[in-house]
């Protein structure tokens, strides 16, 4: 069933949708995406108060651990205290991407109801539950860069203070280091001088990373040359499993891109958090996570310097 979504006014980002997928860049020139990979991106400058970069605005993409950000929001809104153990969940899921924690929230708060609810509230059109074959999985959530940009709007300035600061908090501490041994250095943090907060996500690139990062080599680590091992572990069912088998059951599955690998790097961005970035991007089916990192990490870095320039 279609997700009803029921718009509500965000202040900074007045200009229709329509009309921010058409918004002119500051630039002549924008970043070049690679052959093969599917990049969009939306960057949002809170001093002008308007969208000054976009690629894709609306279009869907698997969200993978940028999710993380709306079971967040949904778990504090939803109380007043949160317990110790609690806290120390949301430590690590946002700070690290812990998956485990992200799924006791998800079974807790209801699985797919969270992103009906977040959408419904922070008025996401683009974003949905995942497929209903597959309610556990909550990183095949449906989500676009503009929705993105939309939702850390709303933490910024709807949000009650302790909502934002305790997300934007742990955002603003991203470990260098996922704790499923992955380096989400990629990106904004690669590619972009501080200050920023982040969110990271990937997925499609197995549960064993080329070499496990380290944090204090974190850098170097993202930046191997050595080919992954490529098996699709973001549904369970499909570990081990060859891409090609994942790519012809792709048509029909509700999740966008499966079978292709996705990483997304999304957050706050100068001083004063002056732009809201959110760069996600798809890659060919097999691709590795060094090549992978290197195509989003020099997008990023290229429409930083578009922006700011």
């Amino acid at each position: 069933m279609p997700l009803a979504v029921v718009p509500i006014a965000v202040a900074a980002l007045a200009a229709p949708a329509h009309a921010a997928t058409h918004a002119a860049t500051r630039a002549d020139a924008p970043p070049r995406v690679p052959a093969g990979t599917t990049a969009a991106w939306v960057v949002f400058d809170r001093q002008a108060g308007k969208i000054v970069a976009t690629r894709n605005a609306h279009r869907k993409y698997r969200s993978a651990s940028v999710v993380k950000i709306l079971i967040a929001i949904d778990y504090l809104e939803g109380r007043t205290s949160v317990p110790a153990a609690d806290a120390r969940l949301l430590k690590v899921m946002l700070r690290s991407s812990d998956d485990d924690a992200a799924s006791a929230f998800w079974d807790r708060l209801g699985k797919g109801q969270i992103i009906v609810r977040q959408a419904r509230r922070l008025g996401l059109s683009d974003t949905a539950p995942p497929p209903a074959s597959k309610p556990g999985f909550w990183g095949y959530t449906s989500l676009s860069a503009y929705d993105i940009v939309r939702t850390y709007r709303y933490l910024l300035d709807r949000a009650e203070p302790r909502v934002r600061d305790t997300i934007l908090g742990h955002l603003r501490r991203s470990t260098p280091c996922g704790t499923d041994g992955f380096d989400q250095t990629f990106g904004i943090p690669d590619g972009v001088p501080r200050p920023w907060a982040v969110k990271q996500g990937w997925s499609g690139f197995g549960t064993t990373p080329p070499v496990r990062c380290d944090a204090r080599t974190a850098t170097a680590a993202s930046r191997n040359t050595s080919p992954a091992v490529f098996s699709y572990t973001s549904d369970a069912k499909a570990i081990g499993a060859p891409i090609s088998w994942i790519a012809q059951h792709a048509t029909g599955s509700g999740v966008p891109d499966y079978g292709r690998p996705v990483l997304h790097t999304t957050g706050l961005v100068g001083q004063g958090d002056r732009y809201i970035m959110a760069v996600l991007t798809a890659h060919p089916a097999g691709g590795t996570w060094s090549s992978s990192v290197k195509r989003t990490t020099t997008l990023t870095r290229d429409l930083y310097r578009t922006v700011t320039r």
